[in-house]
């Protein structure tokens, strides 16, 4: 099985909720460090970690991110990361999986069911300066999952006439990764980088 790293700057996990009944509110959360033991000949034996910091949540408005970020949501200031370990469960098409991960919010855990979708793998150059040190292969994954944020204890809630909520208990999340093979990395020795700005495994940090 090869060891592929998270990009940092390409992957993503979005959140929406539904806001006073009628509309979505959308968040990002962009800084996730982690690492996805694959192989396409052992799809079924896929395993993946990671951590996000939650004290970077962004939904494009500052005060909403601020009561995100407090004890009424995500409460960051005791539980600053939210992590997550899983693997794959059955294969439901040649590049489609079902899978599920423990997730841990305001460090409660849940095993949380995923619709996983494998995008391909891509060699691409790695650039310092004028000189390309070698190729780097790249993979893709895209993943969906819904759940109920009271399970996590992230329960703040006000209430609307007939029976109206402000917050959705239902989350849908979906999940965008770029993963880049570490054996890559130390070939052209972009792991130096890689190492610098903490997105190794520990095994290789």
């Amino acid at each position: 099985m090869g060891t592929w790293i998270f990009e940092p700057g390409h992957t993503e996990a979005e959140f929406r909720a539904r806001h006073m009944m009628v509309t979505w509110v959308r968040g990002l959360f962009k800084d996730i460090r982690g690492s996805v033991e694959f192989d396409r000949a052992r799809c079924m034996e896929t395993s993946f970690e990671g951590r996000i910091d939650a004290t970077r949540i962004w939904t494009g408005e500052n005060d909403r991110d601020a009561h995100l970020r407090s004890a009424d949501f995500f409460d960051v200031e005791n539980h600053p990361a939210i992590t997550f370990a899983g693997r794959f469960t059955d294969r439901i098409g040649d590049t489609h999986f079902r899978g599920e991960t423990d997730l841990a919010i305001r460090g409660i855990t849940v095993i949380v069911p995923l619709d996983v979708a494998w995008l391909g793998e891509w060699s691409t150059p790695f650039w310092v300066g004028d000189e390309n040190r070698g190729e780097m292969r790249r993979i893709g994954f895209e993943a969906t999952t819904r759940v109920n944020r009271h399970d996590f204890g992230v329960s703040w809630q006000d209430e609307l006439p007939r029976g109206g909520v402000v917050v959705s208990d239902r989350i849908e999340i979906a999940i965008d990764v770029e993963a880049i093979l570490v054996e890559d990395l130390e070939t052209t020795g972009a792991i130096d980088y890689y190492r610098e700005i903490g997105a190794l495994p520990e095994s290789r940090s």
